[in-house]
């Protein structure tokens, strides 16, 4: 792993974070399959809807309602669920479901307000560096993002506020991206984007729930797709999160390593001498010693060489199948059986940029433990935060939850990368 073996210093653009996307909380696996069915109706004259889209958010799961307004998802495992209902003129319905036998469930979709839909307004055009900046922090720069398009950009309101140094972006109905390297189409609902830069550094929240449909393909463009897919499910969140859960962390070909990270004591108070300076009018020509205290990172790395034990990740409630991802500190984590993409690069010393050997991830815990799910989901999404190389992975590498290596596929055999 790239990391020193005691103490460095880690620039603080290496802070570059995706907040995980709030999706579905679902739990699929090998359990006995069942059905969700039901009836959509317009929640004030409780007519049928006709071809409304009914989805559980974040999988290939999807179907559309008969003339009659009903509709039937078979071969669901138990788990919770986000379902979704998407008709034109009405907003979005949203039901969280927990999954334990056959559900009939009949949504109450609510019309939008007659005079919104009577009153067409023309929103100021977004500036192109601003949607160009929107879309690159969005899809992301790996070897799959780049190849993602946006197929409705028009829909997208994006502002730019340079006083607090923020961007924001949101959609009022949905947002269409093309994966040609995934072969899906992902259709976003509700997306919340918000990315704040400061010292170097940004950090993204997205808000979104999303529904990806197969796209249609030949016989060899299936076969790349499985590919493209296999190669960005290993060493994923998601991949990480499911050996999490089955405890099968080292066996999966995941490193956890304990970090801390303490503020720099010779940046502070180079940065204290600095504001006192500029208080006092007195910057025009600075101390060499200062300038040199002021390109130091402002904060120090310690990371702890023993790989940590399953014991002090996790916990478990007797009886259930229930799991807890919990540590102290931060976690360091790295996939030896594969070679980051190669538009990847981390900061390194004196603000160079390095390509490391392998996939390193840096974890955040934003409460005292999250529960994990199955699939490779947490009950509470926003309770864990990534850097470093899955905060890298964007768009490009979304799977769906429900997404499955493929029959006689193996990741627990594949050598580290030379």
């Amino acid at each position: 792993m790239a990391f020193p073996d005691f103490a460095a210093s880690l620039p603080t653009l290496r802070r570059l974070a995706l907040l995980p996307l709030l999706l579905l909380l679902g739990s699929v696996g090998a359990r006995a399959q069942i059905s969700i069915s039901g009836q959509v109706r317009d929640s004030l004259t409780q007519a049928p809807l006709p071809f409304a889209s009914v989805f559980l958010a974040n999988t290939t799961r999807g179907t559309t309602t008969d003339a009659e307004g009903r509709f039937r998802l078979t071969n669901v495992a138990p788990g919770h669920y986000d379902l979704g209902v998407s008709y034109v003129g009405y907003r979005l319905f949203n039901q969280s479901v927990n999954l334990t036998g056959p559900l009939v469930i009949n949504p109450l979709v609510a019309p939008l307000a007659q005079q919104l839909a009577e009153i067409v307004v023309r929103p100021e055009p977004n500036r192109e560096d601003d949607y160009q900046r929107f879309r690159e922090l969005f899809l992301g720069n790996s070897t799959l993002s780049r190849q993602c398009r946006i197929l409705n950009p028009d829909g997208v309101r994006v502002r730019y506020d340079p006083q607090q140094n923020v961007l924001t972006a949101t959609v009022p109905h949905a947002l269409e991206v093309e994966n040609p390297a995934l072969g899906y189409r992902l259709t976003f609902y509700q997306l919340d984007f918000r990315a704040e830069f400061a010292d170097q550094s940004v950090g993204l929240t997205l808000l979104t729930q999303v529904v990806f449909k197969d796209l249609p393909g030949t016989a060899r463009q299936q076969k790349r797709w499985a590919a493209n897919r296999q190669k960005a499910y290993l060493g994923s969140y998601q991949h990480f999160l499911r050996s999490m859960y089955a405890n099968r962390v080292a066996e999966e070909g995941f490193r956890v390593q304990k970090l801390r990270r303490v503020p720099n004591p010779r940046r502070l108070a180079a940065d204290a001498v600095l504001r006192q300076l500029q208080r006092q009018h007195s910057t025009a020509q600075l101390p060499d010693s200062l300038l040199q205290a002021l390109r130091e990172p402002r904060e120090l790395a310690f990371l702890y060489k023993p790989t940590l034990p399953p014991d002090s990740l996790r916990r478990t409630e007797p009886g259930t199948d229930r799991v807890w991802l919990r540590f102290r500190d931060l976690l360091a984590v790295t996939y030896e059986r594969e070679t980051p993409d190669a538009n990847y690069r981390r900061p390194g010393p004196n603000f160079t940029s390095v390509r490391p050997r392998y996939e390193e991830s840096v974890v955040h815990l934003q409460q005292p433990e999250a529960e994990v799910e199955a699939i490779g989901a947490l009950v509470v999404p926003l309770a864990v935060l990534n850097e470093d190389y899955w905060g890298f992975e964007k768009i490009g590498e979304l799977l769906p939850l429900d997404y499955q290596l493929p029959a006689g596929a193996v990741s627990t055999t594949a050598k580290p990368a030379p």
